[in-house]
């Protein structure tokens, strides 16, 4: 009996922020709407207000926790996958947002639920602030090291934007996703490829750079 009690393994306490990530994922998806007030919700989750207040200060900032979680778990897949510092920029940014996506289906019911159908890309959303955040960290040192193989090129007043026009480009995909009726979101992936490369092409040195460094030439040697 003593042996029995020994090999019994001490229960793991929860966490409480997850338990209630967890449970307001649940009741958007069972009621179609957030919680009518945060005194309701703690009773449905059978905790105390106090440990939500611990946590969380309003349902906007457990929103924004959410979606940080599902960007945050993108990227630890995809560095840790081996083949990816031996990517290209462009293949990274490919990889970031194909795995993106895998990570958005999973919750694919509570994000249609819960964001709004007509996104302005233009305008960032309150629960992406924190995933703004981090993923402009993030793409700032992928643009460096674009920079450094000549995957992209630094202009002027430019390349200083090139990390806004790629989060644009990120509120595109994850509209387009929303939207997205066909199988295995196959349109979806095709609208990643294009834009990405849409993007490094233009980022890249094309025919405007030689047309204005032959320009430059020209200004130069003027007699």
């Amino acid at each position: 009996m003593e042996q029995a009690k020994a090999a019994k393994k001490p229960r793991t306490k929860a966490d409480p922020a997850q338990k209630i990530k967890d449970g307001y994922i649940n009741h958007v998806l069972e009621h179609g709407a957030k919680p009518a007030s945060i005194f309701k919700f703690v009773k449905e989750l059978k905790i105390k207000e106090e440990l939500f207040y611990d946590h969380f200060n309003s349902f906007d900032n457990v929103e924004k926790e959410i979606w940080s979680d599902i960007f945050g778990s993108t990227i630890q897949a995809i560095i840790s996958d081996e083949v990816y510092n031996e990517y290209s920029s462009r293949e990274k940014l490919l990889a970031f947002f194909y795995t993106w996506v895998e990570h958005l289906k999973s919750n694919r019911s509570f994000i249609l639920q819960s964001v709004p159908k007509q996104m302005k890309p233009e305008i960032t959303p309150y629960y992406l602030e924190h995933v703004r955040k981090g993923f402009k960290e993030w793409i700032g040192d992928l643009l460096l090291e674009a920079k450094e193989t000549d995957e992209v090129t630094t202009r002027p007043i430019i390349s200083d934007r090139y990390d806004d026009a790629i989060w644009l480009q990120f509120l595109f995909i994850l509209g387009f996703w929303m939207k997205d009726d066909s199988k295995s979101f196959e349109k979806t992936d095709a609208a990643i490829e294009k834009s990405v490369n849409l993007a490094f092409d233009l980022m890249g040195r094309g025919p405007l750079d030689a047309m204005v460094d032959f320009g430059k030439f020209l200004f130069q040697n003027r007699k």
